[in-house]
C-alpha cells in the first residue's frame, strides 16, 4: 500500500495495513455468506466462532490465567472510570489512586460520586515527568483496590515497575500499551482498555478480571455496566459493536503471526530507542522525562524555538508525516509508535527531523 502515510496518531491510530486489505476483501462478502459481518447477527454461529477464537487468541498472547475473564464493553476506557467504583467498591469507602497524569486525573475526579479518591503517589509536583516509586506509595488495607495508568499517553510517561499492592487488587488503565509487549496478568486484580491504540478502532474496550472480583457491584448497577452480568452474557447483553470486535480479532491473529507479544516488544524497544536516541543528540528537540520512564508508545518532545512549531508541523505533514501535533492540554509534539507503527515510518520521521534541524537551527 504504497500510498499510505507515516500516522503517528495517539488515537484512534495506525491499523496494521495487512488487517486493513483483508477487512477491505471481506468488506461486502464475509465468509462467502454475501453480507458484510457489520450486517450480520452478533448471535449468527459464524460471529459467535470469530468471538470465541478472538478471545482464544487473547489468551494465548497475554497468557491469561484461567481465573481471569474476558469482557468487551463499550463506552472507552473512559466509562471504566465510572464503572470501577459501582463494580468493585463492594461496600468500601475508598479505593487508592496513583496520580501520574492527565488520564490518572480523569479516573480520579471520576470516582467522586461513589467514594473517595484516596491519592496514595503523585508525580504532579515533578510536573509529571516522572513516577512515584514503590517506596513512596501508601497503601491503605482497607482500600477496594489501587488504580493506575501504566502509560500516559499525553504526557508519554511510563511506569518502569509494576506496583506491589498486597491483598489490595491493583486495576490498571492499559489503553496505550495493552499488547505492546509481555505482562504478567497475574499481578493484576483487573485490566482495561480502550480498543484505539493497539487493539482495533474505537467502539469496544477490553476487560481482564479475576473472578473474585464479579459479582461485588453496587446494586443500581445497570446490568449493561455490570461486570458480572456482562461475562454471564459473553458480553452481548446488548448488542455489541460487531465491526470493531471483527477488526480486534484480526489483529489478535496478526500479533499472532508477527511471533506474540516478546518479538512486538523487542520491535517496540528498538523504535522508541531510535527515536529517543535522534532527540536526545539534538540540540533542538527535547524530552525531559527521566529517563527511566519515557513511554514506549508516545514520544513527545518540544522544539526549543517554539516559533518553529508550525513550520515543522506543515513541514512534516507535507511529507506525509501525520499527526504529530501535540495534546492541546500541554502543547510540543508527540509521535505515538503502537505496534502498527513500523521501523520504516520511525526511521522516516527521524530523517525529516534532522533535516528539518539542519535546515532551520545552528
Amino acid at each position: 500500500m504504497s500510498n499510505r502515510a507515516h500516522n503517528f496518531c495517539a488515537g484512534p491510530a495506525a491499523l496494521p495495513a495487512s488487517v486493513l486489505q483483508r477487512a477491505q476483501g471481506e468488506m461486502l462478502d464475509w465468509q462467502q455468506r454475501g453480507v458484510s459481518v457489520m450486517e450480520m447477527s452478533h448471535r449468527h454461529q459464524s460471529f459467535m466462532d470469530l468471538v470465541g477464537q478472538a478471545e482464544a487468541n487473547l489468551r494465548q498472547l497475554l497468557k491469561i490465567p484461567d481465573n481471569y475473564k474476558v469482557i468487551f464493553m463499550q463506552g472507552g476506557a473512559t466509562a471504566q472510570f465510572s464503572l470501577l467504583p459501582m463494580n468493585l467498591l463492594a461496600g468500601k469507602a475508598q479505593a487508592d489512586y496513583i496520580d501520574t497524569g492527565i488520564w490518572s486525573t480523569k479516573a480520579i475526579k471520576a470516582m467522586a460520586p461513589y467514594g473517595r479518591a484516596n491519592i496514595i503517589g503523585s508525580s504532579k509536583q515533578q510536573n509529571y515527568l516522572s513516577v512515584p516509586q514503590q517506596s513512596d506509595l501508601q497503601i491503605d488495607p482497607d482500600s477496594a483496590y489501587v488504580h493506575y495508568c501504566p502509560n500516559e499517553t499525553i504526557g508519554g510517561l511510563a511506569f518502569d515497575f509494576v506496583p506491589e499492592t498486597g491483598d489490595v487488587p491493583l486495576v490498571a488503565d492499559m489503553s496505550s500499551v495493552i499488547l505492546s509487549e509481555p505482562v504478567d496478568v497475574s499481578q493484576f486484580g483487573m485490566i482495561y482498555a480502550g480498543a484505539q491504540k493497539n487493539i482495533g478502532p474505537a467502539g469496544i474496550t477490553l476487560l481482564i478480571v479475576r473472578d473474585d472480583l464479579l459479582g461485588k457491584a453496587r446494586f443500581d448497577t445497570p446490568g449493561v455496566f455490570n461486570y458480572q452480568q456482562q461475562w454471564q452474557n459473553d458480553s452481548m447483553l446488548n448488542t455489541p459493536p460487531t465491526f470493531s470486535w471483527y477488526l480486534a480479532a484480526l489483529v489478535f491473529e496478526w500479533l499472532l503471526e508477527q511471533g506474540g507479544l516478546a518479538n512486538i516488544g523487542a520491535i517496540n524497544r528498538a523504535k522508541a530507542a531510535a527515536l529517543y536516541a535522534a532527540i536526545d543528540s539534538s540540540s533542538l528537540y527535547v524530552n525531559n522525562v527521566n529517563k527511566a520512564n519515557r513511554s514506549l508508545m508516545n514520544v513527545t518532545f518540544t522544539l526549543a524555538d517554539e516559533a518553529l512549531n508550525s513550520l515543522f508541523l506543515q513541514q512534516a505533514e507535507a511529507n506525509c508525516l501525520l499527526n504529530l501535533k501535540g495534546h492541546r492540554s500541554v502543547g510540543g509534539m508527540r509521535a505515538s509508535i503502537y505496534n502498527a507503527v513500523p521501523m520504516a515510518s520511525v526511521e522516516a520521521l527521524i530523517g525529516f527531523m534532522q533535516d528539518f534541524e539542519h535546515q532551520h537551527w545552528s
